[in-house]
């Protein structure tokens, strides 16, 4: 079971939100609200760090970058 937070890019807006999920989120689960979802995220930290710095971020490819970065800052 991997839980922890995750980052949902919202269908239609491609905005991006951090949420907490106890399970693996799936197409079922969370197809309806996300288009896609990131993680999960050892910290909330690296997750915020994702939503909001994620986007056409050459620097912050996958998980492991953006919990690197933000344990920097």
């Amino acid at each position: 079971m991997l839980r922890g937070p995750y980052v949902g890019i919202i269908n239609g807006t491609g905005r991006r939100e951090v949420f907490e999920c106890t399970f693996v989120p799936t197409m079922e689960t969370h197809g309806t609200l996300y288009a896609a979802v990131i993680g999960p995220f050892e910290t909330m930290r690296g997750a915020r760090f994702m939503a909001e710095h994620g986007a056409a971020n050459p620097h912050v490819q996958c998980v492991a970058d953006a919990e690197r970065i933000a344990g920097r800052e």
